[in-house]
């Protein structure tokens, strides 16, 4: 879990409003130094604490993971046949495991893995092997948002 910043009011159920930048980077999948990169150009508000720390607002963060995400999305969706679906996730397979009737493919997608069961006879059609690109399809009924534990 990232530890958050002080930066919110005394209720410790508001949410931050300004992350470090290491924080912000964390929650971008971007380095620290790409994201200084983007503040000196201008694509990223920051401010300095008066320890000379960078916050960036939460607000702006939200904007730039927008951004980002709309970017991914343009790229991945140019190795993605058309599909009704907006939550896919473009990985790299890891690991398949299998039985007689079922399988087990786990996946890297940026630094999250993502696991799916699958028929045993779809994965072998889908050739589905470590090292092979594919993409995860989340149904978002089935998904769960948290807020982490520590704040």
């Amino acid at each position: 879990m990232l530890p958050y910043t002080s930066e919110s009011d005394d209720n410790p159920s508001t949410p931050p409003r300004a992350y470090r930048i290491g924080q912000a980077a964390a929650l971008l999948d971007v380095s620290v130094d790409t994201l200084r990169r983007w503040a000196d150009a201008g694509r990223l508000q920051t401010r300095r604490t008066e320890g000379g720390q960078r916050l960036v607002e939460g607000i702006d963060l939200a904007r730039l993971a927008e951004e980002l995400g709309a970017e991914r999305e343009h790229d991945r969706d140019r190795h993605v046949a058309l599909a009704s679906a907006r939550n896919r996730l473009l990985g790299i397979v890891t690991r398949v495991t299998s039985d007689t009737v079922m399988a087990q493919v786990e996946m890297r997608v940026g630094p999250h893995r993502v696991v799916s069961l699958l028929t045993r006879e779809a994965a072998e059609e889908l050739g589905l092997a470590p090292g092979v690109v594919a993409v995860a399809t989340v149904k978002s009924t089935n998904v769960v948002v948290e807020l982490p534990a520590e704040r």
